[in-house]
């Protein structure tokens, strides 16, 4: 007979293992524990998981066996790729929720993990982005959005900064970049070195470098749409973090089970305290400004004689309407200020002089969607974007000051609708409307000069598109046409765009791509002393002295993916014409001299990855041939100033557990420059443009990463980072200006960043 405490301790031990095998965790902890016993990875957005809990599967159960257990508990779907990866989404009946959307998805994904977890590369040709499943970056303590962006090969910055992304060669105004549906005419904080959208956000940005959907307009280079809208209502959660320059926070607020409000806010204390990253921030952002002492280059005292912070926000409300209706509103705000005090004795006279820029971008978005059967839906936004550069600079010397401005205020309306014929075909069609205003003000007292410009301009656009996809899902065709009618200038512009995917076997795919496209704001420089020096572009619209730029591009590639392999090729060409001399930043002969004419840009870029269970790689190399062509200008053909003729990547990662360490480097050959051929009367001779090339770029960096769970919700991350390890002192660029006391040439060289250390902590819960 059993011993009753033998009976006791038994009965309790068989209550104890069933409670367990019966007990719920959030998705995500389950996650992990399957991922350290099966040795395998997985891919999904926060969304996607953040709304449910779990029973806990039993460990003897294969991998398999697992996942099917939680499907039948949760509406979730689970693809393994490669034995490697399981992608998550979220089921057909999760997305629909209480509304009734399509059910048909013919844009699938064609390379998944394309570079890293968290990126993957469509059917149509663009490439879509996650930060939060990326992991890490060399360099960054977070998953900062445009810097991700610039681990693709064909995506640079010529100088480091994200106020000038460049995009097979294209400048940073020809992108057309949105949040949220909003146009973004401001990209970076400290004015072009730091995102100026919050990374504690979930984003998802797609990328198009070639073939945009026909429903983007108003860029002759890339479309970069960034958003922040989830699958569905998620869960309440709270996050806040700091680096050695700013604190930010979020929070995600389910209202109802039809309702969430998101507010997101983040600003810099770089007005109240000096860190080691700040400062190498302020060096490399001021050089040659009026910050700094512009005769020598010397740094001055930045804790008495300059005042500068940021900050930026978003807020976001989300109501569904009955079982078909749904509504979203969006907002953002984005600001630099910076104040300048400068103090001097003058013939024996104290002078103390004060100037200030500000940098500010409000807009917001209202988007309304009804699915009016599993077939058909329709899309209305309605967005206002508003951007305003203002400069006061008091000279020290003398008693001039000197006020500029320039403003934007940019509506428009778009209404898309969107019809599945059948599982293999689907038409896209809509209408666009866009007003945008642009006014250019500059104010001297000393000699007394005005000048107030105002300019707008109104266009309407007409899209239709075509997806087709074959019955074994082998090709893949987009086709569309964009019709632009600009008012003011009286003219419409047709614009073709070609999406095509074809696999030729279970490996090795083809795709072709083709757009032509038009734009009508347009950056400018005047002088390069604008705006103290520092955002010296100012938007400005198409007009009799300033074209209407349109682009022609076309490419094709191959790619090839199998377990551990991915390899990919591609070849581009590239016209974009109706360019302008004082939008393309010379600083030659050039500089004061407006002519029109064009840049034609032929290149190839490759990618090597190698994935294994923990770790992955990647080598990226791209090719620019990238020329001038000016017909009233001789010579007529030089090589563009953002040209990067090579240009290599490399990334290893290493990801387990809780760790993540990445360490990558890049090298590109040197930008054009001009060298200078004599000087006579203070004024300088030049050879011909562009005859000349900087010295190398190389820079390496490291990041490392490691979380601990220190609770269901409760999430701490330290994230440590160096840029710039071998503190390489790096020229970006160049320029020469007259010494008047030697009475001679001297150039001006602008250098990248130094070592940069940072790090930051981010609690979620």
């Amino acid at each position: 007979m059993m011993q009753p405490k033998i009976a006791y301790v038994l009965i309790v031990w068989l209550f104890s293992a069933m409670a367990f095998s019966q007990e719920k965790l959030p998705i995500r902890t389950v996650l992990e524990a399957i991922e350290k016993q099966h040795h395998i990875r997985f891919n999904y957005t926060e969304e996607t998981l953040s709304a449910y809990t779990i029973t806990v599967p039993e460990k003897s159960l294969s991998l398999t066996e697992k996942l099917q257990g939680i499907q039948n508990e949760i509406p979730l779907e689970f693809a393994i790729i490669n034995n490697d990866y399981v992608v998550i989404t979220a089921s057909k009946e999760a997305a629909t929720g209480e509304t009734n959307s399509m059910s048909f998805q013919l844009n699938e994904v064609s390379i998944d993990n394309y570079l890293a977890s968290g990126i993957s590369k469509k059917k149509n040709g663009n490439i879509e982005i996650r930060p939060e499943k990326f992991g890490i970056l060399p360099g960054l303590t977070e998953p900062d959005v445009l810097q991700t962006m610039q681990q693709i090969p064909g995506v640079y910055s010529a100088d480091e900064s994200i106020s000038n992304i460049n995009v097979r060669g294209g400048t940073h105004d020809q992108n057309l970049f949105l949040w949220n549906g909003i146009r973004m005419f401001q990209t970076g904080h400290f004015f072009g070195l730091i995102s100026a959208f919050n990374p504690s956000l979930a984003h998802t940005i797609t990328i198009s470098k070639n073939g945009s959907p026909a429903f983007f307009g108003e860029s002759v280079s890339s479309v970069v749409d960034i958003s922040t809208h989830s699958e569905n209502i998620a869960q309440t959660s709270v996050g806040i973090g700091v680096n050695l320059i700013s604190a930010d926070f979020f929070a995600k607020m389910k209202l109802s089970q039809k309702a969430s409000f998101t507010v997101s806010g983040r600003r810099s204390f770089t007005d109240a305290a000096n860190t080691p990253t700040y400062q190498k921030y302020y060096n490399r952002i001021f050089q040659n400004t009026i910050v700094m002492k512009v005769d020598d280059n010397q740094i001055v005292d930045y804790n008495t004689d300059e005042d500068f912070y940021f900050y930026d926000f978003t807020a976001q409300y989300r109501q569904k309407i009955g079982k078909k209706h749904e509504l979203i509103l969006d907002g953002i705000g984005i600001s630099n200020q910076l104040g300048i005090s400068q103090n001097a004795v003058i013939d024996n006279i104290f002078q103390s002089k004060y100037s200030s820029l500000e940098q500010q971008s409000f807009g917001a978005n209202l988007s309304w969607k009804t699915d009016w059967n599993p077939f058909n839906y329709t899309k209305i936004n309605g967005y206002v974007s508003y951007y305003n550069l203002d400069a006061t600079n008091e000279a020290i010397q003398n008693n001039q000051v000197l006020q500029q401005q320039n403003t934007v205020l940019d509506t428009g309306l778009r209404i898309e609708n969107h019809y599945q014929v059948n599982p293999l075909l689907a038409f896209n069609y809509g209408y666009q409307y866009n007003e945008i205003g642009i006014t250019n003000d500059d104010a001297i007292n000393s000699p007394d000069f005005q000048r107030h410009i105002t300019e707008v301009m109104r266009s309407h656009a007409v899209v239709l598109e075509t997806e087709y996809v074959s019955k074994n899902k082998d090709a893949y065709l987009k086709a569309g046409i964009r019709t632009n009618y600009y008012e003011e200038l009286e003219k419409f512009v047709v614009e073709p765009r070609l999406q095509f995917n074809y696999s030729l076997s279970e490996t090795l795919k083809v795709e072709i791509l083709g757009e032509q496209k038009s734009q009508s704001a347009s950056q400018i420089i005047d002088l390069q002393r604008d705006f103290l020096g520092i955002e010296k572009r100012r938007w400005t619209l198409a007009s009799e002295n300033i074209p209407l730029q349109k682009s022609q591009q076309f490419s094709i590639g191959l790619s090839f993916k199998n377990k551990q392999w991915l390899v990919t090729l591609d070849n581009f060409f590239k016209k974009v014409s109706g360019i302008s001399s004082p939008g393309q930043a010379f600083q030659n002969q050039l500089e004061l001299i407006k002519i029109n004419g064009n840049y034609t840009v032929l290149g190839s870029e490759i990618l090597i990855q190698r994935n294994f269970h923990y770790f992955y790689s990647w080598l990226g190399y791209s090719y620019n041939r990238n020329e001038y062509r000016f017909d009233y200008y001789n010579p007529d053909q030089f090589p563009n100033n953002f040209e990067i003729q090579h240009s290599i990547s490399w990334a290893a990662v290493y990801e387990q557990r809780q760790l993540k360490i990445a360490l990558g480097s890049k090298w590109n050959s040197g930008r054009p420059t001009t060298t200078p051929l004599s000087l006579s009367d203070q004024v300088i001779a030049y050879n011909n443009p562009n005859d000349n090339r900087l010295k190398d770029y190389l820079q390496f960096n490291i990041s490392a990463s490691y979380f601990w769970n220190l609770g269901v919700k409760t999430k701490l991350t330290a994230n440590a980072s160096v840029l710039n390890i071998l503190n390489k002192k790096n020229i970006i660029n160049r320029y020469y200006r007259v010494n008047t006391v030697a009475n001679d040439i001297e150039s001006v060289n602008t250098y990248s960043m130094e070592r940069t250390p940072n790090l930051s902590l981010r609690l979620t819960f």
